[in-house]
């Protein structure tokens, strides 16, 4: 149990240097004159991810489940993802936010896994969802939690790509491009 803990402390961790990467480049995407879509989704975004945490924690504590010798194959898969994670970040860099926020005119980052996939963040956030819980046995979590990210990309994948065709040349330098690895 205590492993499953640490491992969750871990990615809240991780996810609250992200937070504070993600408003120091909203302050200077804002300030070179970004523009911000998908105002009305984003609060709903939030509360899905806080949500998958709690959940996550309830479920833990009360199964009593920990590592278990199946746990390798998850674990595995989340550590990939999170290699992932920063490479599409570090690729980013400054242009890389929780929020969607476009600089209009901006070139379109097309290095490190954005070569590739035009959401390669999506992707792991895809299978962190899914696989963090499977970790420590938390089904119903990483099936509710991943039906609702689903239903989250549906909206959210659709209005960024809107924003960043709408302000940059997304379109044209994305279109033969997948937005995951098999659609």
């Amino acid at each position: 149990m205590t492993w499953a803990y640490i491992m969750m402390a871990l990615i809240i961790i991780q996810r609250l240097v992200e937070v504070k990467i993600a408003r120091r480049n909203e302050r200077w995407l804002k300030a070179q004159g970004g523009v911000e879509a998908g105002t009305a989704h984003y609060p709903w975004m939030v509360a899905l991810h806080c949500g998958f945490f709690i959940s996550l924690l309830i479920e833990v504590t009360v199964s009593n489940a920990g590592f278990s010798r199946w746990s390798g194959i998850p674990l595995t898969v989340v550590v990939i993802a999170q290699i992932i994670r920063i490479w599409a970040l570090a690729s980013l860099g400054k242009y890389w936010n929780t929020k969607i926020i476009v600089l209009p005119e901006a070139p379109v980052i097309e290095k490190g896994p954005y070569r590739f996939l035009r959401h390669p963040n999506y992707m792991v956030v895809v299978a962190e969802i899914a696989f963090v819980p499977l970790l420590f046995q938390a089904y119903w979590t990483a099936i509710v939690f991943s039906l609702l990210n689903a239903a989250m990309l549906m909206i959210r994948i659709p209005t960024e790509e809107a924003a960043l065709q709408g302000e940059t040349d997304y379109g044209e330098r994305f279109k033969e491009r997948k937005r995951f690895w098999l659609v």
